[in-house]
């Protein structure tokens, strides 16, 4: 069985008014995150309001939505204690006055100082997930082969609609804000391992980023561990829409590997396309058409149901194709986390919008 794991960032926010609260120091001591820090499932990030969690490596989609709870609860009941919450959504709704303190690391402090504005608005969230590959040139021919799926991978987790307290127009705002980096989007077309690495080492040696960290494309080969991790999800409300992505993403992966031993050939996927699809879903989620791998445009369930298609044997082997397939049809029903923003603000405006992403993690 291919293994997963899963990584969600949190905003810690004021319950009253939303804006975010440098906290995190004083929440992961109240936790008492001995053992969680040990094992690395809970991690500081860029700005003082963010925490990051990280399941242990999964061999079942239970194992991972049963870790994701665990961390949440954890999580919600030390930010409680210090008064504030924890924030299910991949941009923050309101920004306070004043910029939130920088994490004091070395390297954080070096991004500070090298791109000010874009840390200071780097309140947003994502999720991670990881899906172990056998070696790293396997894992460069799955980059290839996900590449033209990200932007529907995208539109389906779509949960920053509000940003300074307005609707931006767009489903995923955390998307716009990220690609604003130097290197970011969707990964381009690699000839193999070697070309993925000295692709790397090009940039970094170019002087623009630092290190190889600060390549964000949405897809790329984990430098830690063993995994291609993909990167293009905003964190989700619910921990179940969390454990479809990483079955889905799981079952891309497997299907590419399949297709890569068989000798099938690689969709070709232009950039160009994949960039304006990534856009596309980033603005509209699930409310507009959506692009196929080959850049054409088809209804936003159309798309999902080639996806499901696609990735159906996967599924099955891992035994996820129920759980998954059920999730998925939900979310055509009910819509996108995004759409339950917008309805949690028209309905309940700002304090509505709270309750909505604050409540989540609590009541999964």
């Amino acid at each position: 069985m291919i293994t997963v794991g899963v990584e969600e960032e949190y905003l810690l926010v004021d319950p009253d008014t939303g804006v975010p609260a440098p906290l995190v120091e004083d929440v992961r001591r109240t936790a008492g995150l001995g053992p969680l820090a040990e094992r690395g499932e809970v991690q500081d990030e860029l700005l003082q309001a963010q925490v990051e969690v990280a399941t242990p490596v999964c061999s079942s989609l239970e194992e991972v939505g049963g870790h994701l709870l665990r961390l949440r609860h954890a999580m919600a009941s030390a930010a409680e204690a210090n008064g504030c919450r924890i924030a299910a959504t991949g941009a923050a709704p309101v920004r306070g006055p004043s910029p939130v303190p920088v994490t004091p690391t070395p390297r954080y402090l070096r991004m500070e100082g090298d791109a000010r504005q874009l840390v200071d608005e780097h309140l947003i969230c994502g999720m991670h997930v990881h899906v172990a590959v056998p070696d790293p040139e396997t894992g460069v021919a799955v980059l290839n082969r996900i590449r033209g799926r990200l932007p529907t991978l995208l539109a389906m987790s779509a949960n920053s609609p509000v940003w300074d307290g307005h609707d931006t127009g767009f489903a995923s705002w955390r998307t716009i804000v990220f690609g604003r980096w130097p290197v970011s989007g969707p990964p381009p077309r690699f000839a193999g391992h070697l070309d993925y690495e000295q692709r790397l080492e090009a940039l970094v040696a170019s002087g623009v980023i630092p290190d190889r960290g600060q390549v964000y494309w949405q897809a790329r080969l984990s430098d830690r561990y063993p995994t291609v991790e993909v990167r293009c999800s905003d964190v989700q409300l619910r921990a179940d829409d969390a454990v479809m992505l990483a079955g889905i993403v799981r079952a891309l992966v497997a299907t590419a590997i399949a297709e890569e031993k068989a000798g099938v050939p690689a969709p070709p996927c232009a950039p160009e396309l994949v960039r304006a699809g990534t856009w596309h879903a980033a603005r509209y989620g699930l409310n507009s058409t959506l692009l196929d791998p080959l850049g054409h445009p088809h209804t936003s369930g159309d798309v999902l149901c080639s996806l499901l298609l696609h990735i159906t044997p996967a599924l099955e082997e891992a035994g996820d194709f129920r759980q998954v397939s059920a999730l998925v049809h939900r979310l055509l029903q009910e819509g996108t986390p995004a759409d339950r923003q917008r309805r949690a603000l028209t309905e309940g405006g700002l304090p509505g919008l709270l309750g909505l992403i604050t409540g989540a993690t609590a009541s999964d």
